[in-house]
């Protein structure tokens, strides 16, 4: 009889532990968005956001929502480059696995070409808004950041008589796996463009008015750096084996283009 009922009870505590290890997380954490862009041959692309949202994975598609920022902003792309960033939006969330991002893109969206601004056509199956898939945990009392790197040259696509439609190209990175990539391009009217691959996404950025650049939001690894000049007598560089180091700037220094 007594070693029925150890038996009895250490399955009782099995039972229990087990039960134990699948509930859910408690509590809650936080999220921080942030919207960088990739370079396009625009003078400004103005995006409004009207509001941002993330689902839970153990809800239904119309109840799971929870809103981040609902407060309508407008951003040009343009200025988020090189280190600089917009706050998409920052809230707190109940602990737990979350898969997705939505972005409700407004009315008022607009691309100026030589000084002209044109609206830019928000395609009518985005009404319900643009869905990112993006799995990610929310920890009870931590901060969770990620950057979605908005490239507006594949996003906006022209279609005669000055007609622009928007088609969203957006990578979604987390800040705590990704570092950057920093360096200074001479001389100054190479007018260079910075870019490199991750996966098969362009990650691109255009130096400032000193030379300086900074490319964000690259996963931990390992990368190749091509520099290609918009002056055609300067070479095309490429930098290869640059190593990028979670939550870390790796700056190349001075890169001096050489003449052909």
């Amino acid at each position: 009889m007594n070693k029925l009922l150890i038996l009895i009870i250490a399955s009782f505590l099995i039972f229990s532990g087990c039960e134990k290890s699948t509930e859910p997380p408690s509590g809650q954490g936080e999220l921080r968005l942030y919207l960088v862009d990739s370079p396009g041959d625009y003078e400004e692309v103005n995006i409004v956001v009207k509001s941002v949202a993330v689902h839970k994975s153990d809800t239904d598609t119309i109840t799971g929502w929870t809103i981040i920022n609902n407060t309508p902003a407008t951003y040009d792309l343009l200025k988020l480059r090189n280190g600089a960033s917009a706050i998409l939006g920052t809230a707190k969330l109940t602990a737990g696995h979350y898969t997705q991002i939505r972005l409700l893109i407004d009315s008022g969206s607009t691309v100026v070409v030589n000084g002209i601004s044109y609206p830019l056509e928000i395609p009518s199956g985005m009404e319900s808004g643009l869905k990112l898939t993006h799995a990610f945990w929310i920890e009870s009392d931590k901060l969770y950041e990620l950057t979605l790197d908005f490239d507006a040259n594949k996003s906006i696509v022209k279609q005669g008589n000055n007609a622009y439609k928007l088609q969203p190209t957006i990578r979604v990175v987390a800040n705590v796996i990704s570092g950057t990539i920093s360096g200074k391009v001479l001389p100054l009217d190479a007018n260079a463009l910075v870019q490199t691959l991750v996966g098969s996404d362009t990650v691109s950025t255009l130096p400032d008015t000193s030379g300086n650049f900074k490319l964000v939001a690259l996963p931990e690894g390992t990368y190749s750096i091509k520099i290609i000049p918009g002056n055609s007598i300067y070479k095309d560089t490429t930098i290869n084996n640059v190593s990028v180091v979670k939550q870390q700037d790796t700056n190349l220094g001075t890169i001096t283009l050489q003449t052909n």
